[in-house]
């Protein structure tokens, strides 16, 4: 079955269209539960999100901060598997119909099997996978896989990326580029800051953006005036730990952390419309 990076396509369009970023949030599978996870996951999409992120909990991040290390220790501290993570994605995307993509680090698609781990997501309607631990020298035999089961690759830039480095990852990633908006880790900060411009500008000089990839900004945007600054200069705006401290919040009480992650995803939609 083909994946669904032609839905992550056309809904990155439309919002394009309309004038406006799209709005991607994040969430680890398997948190607070995995049956918690996929309600709020849909609780995102239904209130105002377009595309969703099932983060793959990993008990070593590289680019996680705090605030979601500690969802991940929930969710692994549960149990949580990688069949749980596709449950996660197909249930999502079933639910809602909006594009779904796995946030995962390379060593758990690598023990699972790369063909697997593709055709698995790609059953699941899943629309394509963020990798930001894979160097783009050793992505072959992945990106092979995800373009025979119609999936994403997406690629992580940071500040630091030299312009030489940034053609080679947007040559080859496909869906979206990730723009990480400062050197660091994921959290809520009281300021994106100017290097997030200045980095999607440079990733939008190179000749696939260029011809129409997209570059989505994440890191430190938490709130409607953060997402609306980020919305004027990229084209999606990527939110997870805010959603993630909305659940940690709620304390167990799950009916009211649902109900602030959906109030979060309809002021962060209202912040990136408004800046169209």
């Amino acid at each position: 079955m083909a994946g669904n990076i032609e839905l992550l396509t056309s809904v990155l369009a439309q919002a394009r269209k309309e004038d406006r970023a799209a709005l991607v949030g994040y969430l680890p599978a398997g948190f607070p539960t995995v049956d918690g996870g996929i309600r709020a996951m849909t609780e995102m999409l239904d209130g105002g999100c377009d595309i969703v992120e099932v983060g793959l909990p990993h008990s070593d991040p590289v680019l996680d901060g705090p605030v979601i290390q500690t969802a991940d220790d929930i969710a692994l501290r549960g149990g949580i598997r990688i069949v749980d993570v596709i449950r996660t994605v197909r249930e999502v995307h079933a639910a809602t119909g909006a594009p779904v993509l796995c946030m995962t680090y390379w060593n758990p698609v690598d023990r699972y099997g790369v063909e697997r781990f593709a055709a698995d997501l790609a059953e699941a309607g899943g629309a394509g996978c963020i990798l930001p631990d894979l160097p783009v020298e050793e992505s072959e035999v992945w990106r092979k896989a995800a373009e025979q089961h119609g999936l994403a690759t997406v690629f992580v830039v940071a500040p630091s990326s030299r312009d030489e480095r940034l053609a080679k990852i947007t040559a080859a990633g496909s869906g979206f580029v990730y723009a990480a908006s400062l050197m660091g880790v994921t959290g809520t900060r009281e300021s994106v800051g100017r290097e997030a411009e200045d980095l999607v500008a440079r990733t939008r000089a190179t000749p696939a953006a260029r011809s129409g990839l997209p570059v989505c900004v994440g890191l430190g945007v938490s709130n409607a005036e953060q997402a609306a600054e980020v919305a004027r200069f990229a084209d999606g705006v990527i939110v997870g730990s805010a959603f993630v401290k909305c659940l940690l919040a709620a304390d167990g009480d799950l009916d009211a952390g649902l109900a602030a992650v959906r109030t979060l995803a309809g002021r962060l939609g209202e912040g990136v419309r408004r800046s169209g």
